[in-house]
């Protein structure tokens, strides 16, 4: 009976993963052709135009400034426990190690996958989100950007910083 409970609640928490990253990749795809249809109208790409230096200050204020404080703060949270369990584990330093560590590089990205992998999902959902409330249009190339780098810094830091402290 124990393992039964066990194996459902294996297969539910996979699938939950799951869902939160098919909806950001369905997220993603819906956007892509509205973004072609804006770059053969306005003829840029709005990734690399000056309309999105104009409005990356605007994702800080108004309705954007609670996003930019939950999601580095849920990374951050993330980065201490899998810094804390690294250590524990003996693990080497991610980045050192994927660089460095040939035949650990595959187990790495691994790990890296499970532990971020939802909180990328949820960056970039959430940003769509946000420039459909703010913009009420999507850019996907900015969805891909700006929520990875909010959730990946803060945790890559957070976790290097933990490994030091509990080095010590």
């Amino acid at each position: 009976m124990s393992q039964t409970f066990n194996n459902l609640a294996s297969f539910l928490k996979l699938r939950g993963k799951t869902i939160v990253a098919v909806v950001a990749l369905l997220v993603i795809i819906a956007a892509i052709p509205f973004a072609i249809v804006d770059t053969i109208e306005k003829g840029r790409v709005y990734l690399f135009s000056s309309q999105f230096l104009e409005e990356l200050p605007q994702r800080f204020a108004r309705s954007g400034r609670l996003r930019f404080i939950l999601q580095p703060l849920l990374a951050i949270l993330l980065g201490v426990r899998g810094g804390i369990a690294d250590t524990k584990a003996g693990n080497p330093p991610y980045l050192f190690g994927l660089l460095f560590t040939s035949g650990q590089r595959r187990n790495l990205l691994r790990s890296a996958g499970e532990a971020i992998g939802i909180l990328l999902a949820m960056g970039i959902i959430l940003d769509v989100v946000f420039q459909l409330v703010l913009y009420r249009e999507v850019h996907p190339g900015a969805a891909l950007l700006i929520g990875p780098i909010l959730i990946c810094t803060p945790y890559a830091l957070t976790n290097r910083l933990v490994r030091r402290f509990v080095r010590k």
